[in-house]
């Protein structure tokens, strides 16, 4: 199956991240999602199937349903015919200039989180009840920023410290929306058979105006599991986390260059994002 890892527009380039391209498009943004798939800080070379499409889709999915909660960059995701070939992992946005945070909300404890509670009893500094497991839900939604790396790795913050970088009214808003967004996604996909175990969130500013951008509720920025698995005590991922499974396991040291992926991790990869998608959206792609 064909993968894009790199596309080569005859547009005005503006950035290609560790998985998207981004172009200027009169005076909005193109915003490509390849096949590229990155894991600690590291871009593999084989791209996963269908991840672009499945990115850029939910994406568009959740921006047109929670512009109630947050204004977001979403313009739309119809391409001209001269972009026809990208329709369906690209989509046009608005110009915002980046707020260098990741809003990060859990709403149960895992991942660094788990790891920072199993030594300290904390997740980002604040105290948790004793006795939680790999997995528990917590008492309620919990903003945990780190700051935005463009290379490397993100680094966690505590709220303090977020308020001293970027002010405590701005830090306030981005963490009552960010919880509003994940509280509405964790319901609803709660009815999809899904746990939205965790998540993250990018701002951005147009004018003085706070809007969401970049992602949203994506396997490459969340934690999914199955519900059915978790109400027997399983976490059972339908995101990234399979392969960061894989390759923990895989005695990487974890330091460039990335490993080649076997055949058989790419095409279980691709069908994680792939059944994420449809659970998510009810459609097949």
């Amino acid at each position: 199956m064909e993968v894009l890892l790199k596309s080569n527009l005859d547009l005005p380039f503006v950035h290609r991240g560790k998985v998207r391209d981004t172009y200027e498009i009169e005076n909005d943004l193109l915003i490509i999602s390849t096949d590229r798939i990155s894991a600690f800080d590291s871009v593999f070379a084989e791209g996963i199937p269908k991840k672009g499409e499945v990115l850029s889709r939910i994406s568009a999915f959740w921006f047109k349903r929670t512009g109630h909660i947050i204004e977001n960059h979403f313009i739309t995701d119809r391409m001209p015919p001269n972009l026809a070939t990208l329709q369906g992992r690209a989509m046009i946005v608005k110009r915002a200039t980046v707020i260098p945070i990741e809003a990060v909300v859990r709403g149960y404890l895992t991942g660094s989180g788990w790891k920072e509670y199993k030594e300290k009893g904390t997740v980002s500094g604040i105290t948790l009840p004793p006795g939680l497991k790999n997995g528990s839900r917590l008492p309620s939604p919990m903003f945990t920023p780190t700051t935005k790396a463009e290379q490397g790795h993100d680094l966690s913050i505590t709220l303090d410290e977020a308020r001293k970088m970027f002010g405590e009214k701005e830090i306030a808003y981005i963490g009552e929306k960010a919880i509003m967004l994940y509280q509405f996604a964790h319901d609803y996909l709660l009815e999809k058979g899904m746990v939205l175990a965790d998540t993250k969130f990018e701002f951005g500013k147009i004018g003085d105006k706070i809007i969401l951008i970049d992602e949203m509720v994506t396997p490459d920025s969340s934690r999914y599991w199955l519900k059915k698995e978790y109400d027997e005590g399983v976490l059972a991922s339908m995101d990234k986390q399979f392969l960061r499974d894989y390759l923990e396991k895989s005695g990487w040291d974890k330091e460039p260059p990335a490993p080649k992926l076997p055949n058989e991790i790419v095409k279980k990869t691709s069908e994680r994002y792939t059944d994420a998608y449809e659970m998510v959206t009810g459609e097949k792609i």
